[in-house]
């Protein structure tokens, strides 16, 4: 069986080189994210700065505890702060009577954490529960870039996860589609292997066979070309500022499990994409070896009917469940990464039942027979079509669904943000300073602070909040859309909230803990907002934000303010340097597919071409026709992305006008459009190759 197998691949190697390279293509992905994973979830010891020369540093409390009900009982949560605390002043006297102590930076009245060269032991009976005592590598927690370095490791995990998953998802459907239509070119050799007598279980086995060793090899060329490029993929990653310093050492570590993911994830995929075609060819019979026809029929098993109606169904199901029940969830990226793969894996699915319909539909030329045969063609030879459609879809599909959707949000965000203020003029960025009082001008200062609120008796919530230096001229300036209450009776005592709050009724009290960790504070809801895209609230005025910088100044005349101005806060560039990465994993995905099928499909179109030139055709219009179906499907798959995207893109503007929110919805034409050119200059090149020498 294995001298077969391999013969077998050596004769059509050209039949199983797409799959290979979309395996290879996978599986090196799939070590290179690993290992970026595996680095970033643990991280090399790196020695502290701060306090480089002392064994030990006692740092102020930085998360906040609050007891919550477990059950019948109790527990104890933690969560965050902004910044750690000052260390408590009584401890600190106690430490500067026994120790010597280094202050950086010095002269602080009130220090967040100081070191000193003592037993740590000692020092943690001296200093108890009021503060932090650290060593060794844990000092590093006190330096002012440790939280910067987890904001960025978010983000990398979070593109790095994206990748890899979108990875191993197309990589499905490219594997699978060559397997299929692989099987369906040659239904003619398994017929006549029946009718030498093999069984359909010795059909089953062989293309499975056929599966292990390309999947084998491919994820092992995968894995050594993985390891290869982490580094270089570090490096790139560390010069856009996407990721920590060190992280550029790290990336190439000596963790195993990527490989043994990316390994058997590639294999898994080989004999998953197999499986299905495997038992289409079982049910090969004898009388196949006679068949010539180029019309397909059954082109659509009841196992891949019933799975591509499954993800459809399941995929627009989750969109109507998230818009009714928590639409601010099709806000976020998590949301509009994942569901619609779910549709996408469905439509493609069902590509061969959606292909004759949307054939007829597209303007085909009709002044001639070459037209006619374009049409009629790709209508009858439904397998070719669809192999040729599909991966054009996914492409589509994910570019106008990721890009769409994220600018979509961000449109509607900087809407928001405009709409929110009645202001003439605006300054933003950091350290700035409130300008001296002018007669007659209006100037709303506020700046970033954070607020804990239990939700229920059984968690605490961190909420990214806004401190106001004046409630009055606040109030003058804002447009935020109150549902209940008054922007004007705001104090210090009060809290306005939105629509996200577990208690919004106007006058109930609300107990609040400050960013500092101080508190807890009952406040009285003043007002209360509605969703919107998420900025919409809470607002504190600076006596319930001790230390909050401003970073906003609003005013109705032009003013001149100290600082660092700058324009409205940048996008998020690891996101957008994810979803571009995601549309190059596609694109490459997608050429493979394009033109691995294509060039199996003309190749075996020799006696059509003959015939076609024989009936007077010439070798331009033969080449027209093939390079026209090409063109057709590939129009196909394009529609049938927009329409997911439309899906996708329609179910994200009912969600942001649920949340009160301006709808300003973007399709990404530029992408989409780009997408579909690429596929378009593959298709025309893989098709008119081979007819080309085939049409002589």
């Amino acid at each position: 069986m294995l001298s077969v197998v391999v013969n077998g691949l050596r004769a059509r190697w050209a039949s199983f080189l797409g799959g290979f390279l979309a395996l290879m293509l996978g599986a090196g992905l799939l070590t290179a994210t690993g290992l970026g994973l595996a680095a970033a979830l643990d991280p090399p010891p790196r020695a502290p700065e701060r306090f480089a020369s002392s064994p030990v540093v006692v740092l102020g409390q930085d998360r906040l505890t609050v007891e919550v009900r477990r059950g019948p009982g109790t527990a104890l949560v933690s969560r965050p702060l902004d910044r750690p605390q000052p260390v408590d002043t009584a401890a600190l006297r106690e430490l500067r009577a026994r120790w010597t102590l280094t202050e950086n930076p010095a002269g602080v009245r009130h220090p967040d954490a100081v070191g000193l060269d003592a037993p740590a032991e000692r020092v943690r009976e001296l200093v108890g529960d009021r503060a932090q005592v650290l060593t060794g590598a844990e000092r590093r927690r006190a330096d002012p870039g440790h939280e910067r370095d987890g904001h960025e490791l978010t983000g990398l995990d979070a593109l790095l996860g994206t990748a890899g998953g979108v990875a191993a998802f197309v990589s499905v459907f490219v594997v699978a589609s060559v397997f299929a239509f692989s099987v369906a070119l040659r239904r003619r050799e398994f017929g006549l292997l029946r009718t030498a007598g093999a069984t359909p279980g010795q059909i089953r086995r062989l293309l499975l066979a056929e599966a292990t060793v390309l999947g084998v090899t491919a994820s092992a060329a995968g894995c050594a070309l993985g390891g290869l490029a982490a580094p270089p993929m570090a490096r790139a990653l560390v010069a856009r500022g996407l990721a920590p310093g060190w992280f550029a050492d790290a990336a190439g570590g000596s963790a195993g499990w990527p490989y043994h993911l990316a390994f058997w994830t590639g294999l898994g995929v080989a004999l998953a994409g197999a499986a299905a075609a495997a038992h289409r060819a079982g049910r090969t019979g004898p009388t196949d070896a006679l068949r010539e026809a180029d019309v397909d029929r059954d082109v659509l098993p009841p196992g891949r009917a019933l799975l591509g109606a499954g993800l459809l169904a399941a995929g627009l199901g989750l969109l109507a469940w998230t818009y009714a029940t928590e639409p601010e969830a099709l806000l976020k990226r998590k949301t509009y990464t994942t569901l619609p793969m779910l549709l996408t894996g469905g439509a493609a699915l069902l590509a061969p039942l959606l292909v004759r319909p949307v054939a007829r539909l597209l303007p085909v030329p009709r002044g001639g027979a070459i037209g006619l045969l374009v049409r009629e063609n790709g209508a009858a030879a439904v397998r070719r079509t669809a192999a040729v459609a599909a991966p054009v879809l996914v492409t589509v599909a994910l570019a106008g669904t990721l890009f769409g959707a994220s600018e979509s949000v961000t449109r509607a965000k900087e809407t928001e943000a405009r709409e929110r203020t009645a202001a003439a003029h605006v300054v933003e960025g950091r350290g700035l300073e409130l300008p001296a009082r002018t007669p007659g001008t209006v100037v709303a200062a506020s700046g970033p602070t954070s607020l804990f609120v239990r939700d229920g008796a059984e968690a605490v919530v961190k909420y990214g909040a806004r401190a106001v230096a004046d409630p009055a001229a606040f109030a003058a300036l804002a447009r935020l859309p109150v549902v209940a209450g008054d922007l004007r009776d705001l104090d210090d005592r009060s809290i306005v909230v939105n629509e996200d709050f577990e208690r919004r009724r106007v006058g109930e009290h609300l107990e609040v803990w400050r960013a500092d960790g101080s508190g807890p504070v009952r406040l009285r809801i003043a007002a209360v907002l509605a969703r919107g895209t998420g900025d919409n609230g809470p607002y504190v005025t600076r006596a319930q934000a001790p230390g909050a910088p401003l970073d906003r100044l609003e005013s109705d005349r032009p003013l001149a303010a100290a600082g660092d101005p700058s324009a409205a806060p940048a996008v998020n560039r690891a996101a957008r340097t994810g979803l571009r990465l995601i549309l190059v994993l596609v694109l490459l995905y997608t050429v493979i597919a394009l033109a691995s099928t294509l060039l199996m499909a003309t190749s075996v179109r020799g006696g059509e071409l003959a015939s076609l030139r024989l009936a007077g055709a010439t070798r331009a219009q033969a080449l027209g026709a093939v390079t026209g179906e090409a063109l057709l499907a590939v129009g196909i798959g394009t529609v049938l992305g927009l329409g997911v995207t439309a899906v996708v893109l329609g179910a994200l503007g009912a969600g942001l006008a649920a949340l009160s929110a301006p709808v300003v919805l973007a399709l990404p034409w530029a992408q989409t459009g780009a997408a579909a050119g690429v596929c378009a200059v593959v298709a025309v090149a893989a098709s008119a190759l081979p007819a080309w020498r085939l049409a002589r």
